[in-house]
């Protein structure tokens, strides 16, 4: 059975829609055992600064099952270019939830633009749904960049085991 996130992910490529998985939960994909699984509470979706793709976006969540907000208010209807471009401008964040699922669609991760990430992307096949991650490299980058006292924990807490793995990575390259 697929969960429900493979289940959007699933949607989110049926609609073209074109992201990368960050934060934690991007991280959990380079875990080589499962006491190296992060705990988190959402999933990271970096978007493009693309009102058409905020829009595919959405739609693959509503399909999936799950409700929008920004902010604490539901979005905004109609769901239109007119609001997909301002939520862009504004980098504003979008959650969508639901199906016990909480996943985050931003604009924004520290330090990187989109096609960066992008272009140093790798896929995972998990369940037969091919996920594209950020690198971990990038991940780390960006969590030490933002500096919040959430991600100054992770990164504190884990520091071995990130260093260890990224240098087995720089070793095998």
């Amino acid at each position: 059975m697929v969960d429900a996130f493979h289940g959007l992910v699933r949607e989110l490529r049926r609609q073209r829609v074109r992201f990368v998985v960050i934060g934690v939960s991007g991280a959990n994909y380079y875990a080589e055992s499962a006491g190296l699984i992060f705990v988190t509470q959402d999933r990271d979706i970096f978007l493009p600064p693309d009102a058409s793709n905020a829009r595919r976006a959405w739609r693959a969540c509503e399909a999936s099952g799950l409700e929008l907000f920004c902010g604490d208010e539901p979005l905004d209807r109609p769901r239109d270019s007119l609001l997909a471009r301002e939520i862009v401008k504004r980098r504003a964040l979008v959650r969508a939830t639901g199906r016990g699922l909480d996943v985050d669609l931003t604009f924004v991760m520290a330090g990187f633009e989109f096609e960066v990430v992008w272009n140093g992307r790798r896929a995972f096949l998990l369940k037969g749904v091919r996920i594209p991650v950020a690198r971990l490299s990038h991940i780390v980058a960006s969590k030490a960049r933002a500096g919040r006292p959430k991600d100054r924990l992770f990164l504190a807490t884990h520091e071995e085991a990130l260093r260890a793995f990224l240098e087995s990575r720089r070793r095998s390259r």
